[in-house]
This record gives structure tokens, C-alpha cells and sequence, in this order.
């Protein structure tokens, strides 16, 4: 095996690449071992560039319609919020297409929307709590608006100084003091 490591980096090296050392080698093995789990998960899913996209177009047209179709029944708290939420998971699942979900994960727990994304991911689980197991239409009502204030509040925070301007014109327009 070490043979035909050394053979491989003497090839990369007549091509012009860049040869890892051992130090890097054990670094890179120490690495991959605390995320060995979603490494495995994102080797598993290997997709080619027309896949992803279909798989992208896919996802998003269906959660497009979900919540596109969610407006139909907007009376209707409980289906509406069955409806849009589902809208929302099939819209946030179509991005790990593009950016495999590996990569979606970190940026989602990234320290600048780790608060968002989890305000938006337990909203998303109590709308549907309350509309599938409560039954209770003025609660699944105040569920969906915080669902929809979360989808915004993390929406935002992938637009560089959205957030800071957005709660800069929220408090000047609801400053009570003249």
C-alpha cells in the first residue's frame, strides 16, 4: 500500500499537483473521523451536475406548488399549515441538491443563523403538531405566523446586513416616541 501511495504521489508530481505529506495525511484521517458519519452520507449521494439540477428543479417546483396550493386553503388553518409547511421542507430540501446536504448542514449551523435555523425548524414542528395532533385552528394560526416570521428571519440571514437593516426600519417604525 505505501508503494503504491508513494507511485501515485510521483505521478501527481510529474503533473504539476500538489503532493500531501504525511503530516497532512494523519491531519486530514484525525479530520474526517468527527464527521465521519456525514462524510459517509455525502459519499453515498454523489450525484452529476444535470442530477443535481433536475433534482433541484424537482424540489423546489413541488414545494413551490405545496405552498402555492397551501393559499387555496387558507381558511382552513389546519390544512394550510399542513400544506405550507410541507412547502417549506420540500423548498429547504431542494438546496442540499445544489450544495449537497453536507454542506447545507454546516451552513445551516454556521454561528451567524444557528438561532434562525433552529427558531425556523421547531416552528415548522409545531405547526404541524398542532395542526396534526391538537386540532386546535387558533393555535396551528399563531404556529404558521411563526413559521412564516422564522422562514423570513432565516432567509435573511444569508443576504450580508439584512437582518441588522430589517430590525433597523422595524424599530424606527415602531418607535413610539416622536
Amino acid at each position: 500500500m505505501e508503494k503504491m501511495s508513494r507511485a501515485f504521489d510521483k505521478v501527481k508530481m510529474m503533473v504539476g499537483m500538489e503532493v500531501e505529506d504525511e503530516e497532512q495525511r494523519t491531519a486530514a484521517l484525525g479530520e474526517s473521523n468527527s464527521f465521519a458519519l456525514m462524510d459517509e452520507f455525502n459519499r453515498n449521494c454523489t450525484l452529476s451536475t444535470t442530477q443535481r439540477l433536475y433534482g433541484f428543479a424537482i424540489c423546489f417546483a413541488a414545494g413551490l406548488t405545496c405552498t402555492l396550493l397551501s393559499m387555496l386553503v387558507f381558511f382552513k388553518p389546519i390544512k394550510f399549515a399542513i400544506t405550507f409547511t410541507l412547502g417549506n421542507l420540500l423548498s429547504l430540501g431542494s438546496t442540499a441538491f445544489l450544495i449537497g446536504p453536507k454542506r447545507q448542514v454546516t451552513m445551516m449551523l454556521d454561528p451567524v443563523r444557528i438561532y434562525a435555523t433552529a427558531i425556523y425548524v421547531a416552528s415548522m414542528i409545531i405547526a404541524l403538531f398542532c395542526a396534526l395532533y391538537v386540532h386546535n385552528k387558533l393555535l396551528t394560526l399563531l404556529a404558521l405566523i411563526l413559521e412564516f416570521g422564522a422562514l423570513v428571519w432565516y432567509s435573511l440571514s444569508y443576504i450580508p446586513f439584512a437582518r441588522s437593516m430589517v430590525s433597523k426600519i422595524m424599530v424606527s417604525c415602531f418607535d413610539t416616541e416622536f
